[in-house]
């Protein structure tokens, strides 16, 4: 069997990844560091996972914004 490297993502859902992002950088900072709309109009949680499934760029950018800065 070969071995992997370890994927901080791995086993971590986008809804527990929003959730994270939300409670320690909060929208305001989110949608500074990442320019979509849906963290700066009207933001919630429901509406950014409906936009972060369609969207693989901005799911890409919400990632990686994560493991930058929730993941140890």
């Amino acid at each position: 069997m070969t071995q992997t490297p370890a994927n901080p993502l791995h086993g971590v859902t986008l809804e527990a990844i929003v959730t994270a992002l939300v409670d320690t950088l909060g929208w305001e900072e989110m949608a500074r560091r990442i320019d979509i709309r849906c963290f700066k109009s009207d933001p919630s949680i429901k509406s950014s996972l409906t936009f972060l499934r369609k969207t693989p760029w901005a799911r890409e950018k919400v990632e990686a914004l994560y493991v930058r800065t929730c993941v140890r």
